[in-house]
């Protein structure tokens, strides 16, 4: 029971927090050295950044064909987009899912669905707040195109935000992801596109709070219609 309690509050962090959490852990104490109050307000933030790079486990849907969000935070936009040029996926528009993460969601990026990385491509940019529609083709990207066994591909797009100054891909072209396997995250809120495949709906509705590596966001095998949501 103890155990069970001390998980839900004690996760595991991605190495890139490493030498971030221990720059705050130092900085805190140098603030109580200065003023007791001011230390208190480093502990504070030490905390957030300890959670800000926090790694937990997830469950991921194991059924062949289901798509899952490759970020926590909540769906902001879906409508249909070309997928990044640089990818050359062609030029006809797919339907966009973007999920937009605020400081204290987690950061982790993972794979939507299984398949070979046919290409990734780097494109610098500007830092326009990720939430805006114009973030996809204005701001600092990162764009990934999973190939599946059939051929077709889902294009994962990592976006740069207002605050958010580094991404962060750990893997390489030519190499093979399970769904709900990182990738790679963005420091320190952002956004992550998905472009599904043709005639594919999103099983997900606008301000929709995912759970990265386990909501489903679609089904390749579904013809059920786009899913729309009330709010209550």
């Amino acid at each position: 029971m103890a155990a069970d309690m001390l998980s839900t509050v004690v996760k595991p962090i991605h190495r890139e927090g490493v030498k971030f959490i221990s720059i705050f852990a130092g900085i805190t104490v140098l603030l109580f050295l200065v003023w007791q109050p001011l230390g208190w307000v480093g502990v504070g933030l030490t905390i957030w950044c300890y959670y800000f790079f926090r790694d937990p486990e997830r469950q991921t849907p194991a059924r062949e064909g289901l798509l899952v969000t490759p970020a926590d935070g909540v769906i902001s936009l879906i409508e249909p987009a070309m997928p990044p040029a640089e990818l050359g996926m062609g030029d006809t528009p797919l339907t966009r899912v973007s999920v937009f993460m605020n400081v204290f969601n987690c950061h982790v990026n993972r794979a939507p669905i299984g398949g070979r990385i046919a290409r990734i491509a780097y494109r610098p940019g500007k830092f326009l707040n990720a939430s805006l529609d114009k973030a996809s083709e204005h701001n600092e990207r990162n764009s990934l195109a999973i190939e599946l066994e059939d051929g077709r591909k889902i294009a994962v797009v990592q976006i740069a935000g207002l605050v958010a100054r580094r991404i962060l891909c750990e893997v390489s072209e030519g190499e093979t992801l399970e769904t709900g396997e990182r990738f790679g995250m963005i420091r320190f809120g952002s956004r992550v596109d998905v472009y599904l495949p043709d005639g594919v709906e999103p099983l997900v509705a606008l301000g929709q709070t995912m759970i990265s590596g386990e909501t489903v966001i679609a089904d390749l095998a579904s013809t059920e219609p786009r899913r729309l949501a009330e709010i209550r």
